[in-house]
């Protein structure tokens, strides 16, 4: 069990960097908090079930490509490419900024898509793979919100002290009730996002899209339109996905 703590621990510290930034031997011993011969024992056994990549040139190590594998094989199991990745085309076609896909783990969200708009100059990028808390954010709290409710106070408990809990439940009834949430700056001051939930054929959520574009100049037509065409995409994506409202 240790060991596989550690490896976990190996590759958090590799996600946290730029997939083509690769780390010494020495860096990794020391924000892993282990010694040098420990690391050097636990990369070598990571690098044999590729978990882990070395650039036999520099030394340095990287994520590897069983992580990839594992990748492709969830998106698989969740109709990404055949349902939901041409529904994300187009919304990105429509609105003109870049398009996310999310997914809930536990109290936290996973962002596992992005669609840049070749078309947009200013792009506001948020990491793939970049995880956040469930409460923070306008695709997560839409997933939050068509949660049932033993399922959103599992959730808040872990994430919030009891006095907080009260007025988001209340949000979080307001954004089931309209089918849509609208953040401005919640994350990164200048920033909007539009998020709408994906749902399943049992009403369960699968997942949230979402756009994010600069506050600068967002009249309330423009909100609109926003709004409109990311719901749309989302209730398309969930019924291709056999919901029925």
């Amino acid at each position: 069990m240790q060991s596989l703590d550690r490896a976990m621990t190996v590759i958090k510290v590799l996600a946290t960097y730029d997939a083509n930034q690769f780390l010494s031997i020495t860096e990794l011993a020391k924000e892993c908090e282990l010694p040098v011969s420990s690391m050097h024992r636990l990369l070598k056994a990571m690098m044999k079930h590729e978990m882990i990549q070395q650039d036999p040139e520099r030394k340095l190590y990287g994520l590897g490509n069983a992580w990839l594998e594992y990748g492709l094989k969830v998106y698989d199991s969740i109709d990404y490419v055949s349902i939901i990745r041409p529904e994300l085309e187009k919304l990105m076609h429509l609105v003109e900024e870049s398009v996310y896909l999310s997914k809930p783990i536990g109290t936290e969200v996973l962002v596992i898509e992005r669609i840049d708009c070749d078309q947009n100059t200013i792009r506001i990028h948020d990491q793939l793979g970049l995880r956040t808390p469930m409460n923070i954010g306008a695709a997560n709290l839409a997933m939050l919100a068509n949660m049932p409710v033993a399922q959103q106070e599992q959730i808040l408990d872990k994430l919030l002290p009891e006095d907080d809990r009260k007025s988001l439940y209340e949000v979080l009834g307001k954004i089931k009730m309209d089918g849509y949430k609208v953040s401005h700056g919640e994350r990164t001051g200048g920033i909007s996002t539009v998020a709408a939930p994906i749902l399943n054929r049992l009403g369960g959520i699968v997942g949230a899209v979402s756009i994010r574009l600069i506050s600068y100049n967002l009249t309330e037509d423009k909100l609109e339109f926003f709004i409109d065409k990311v719901v749309h995409t989302g209730r398309t994506i969930s019924m291709k996905l056999g919901y029925q409202n």
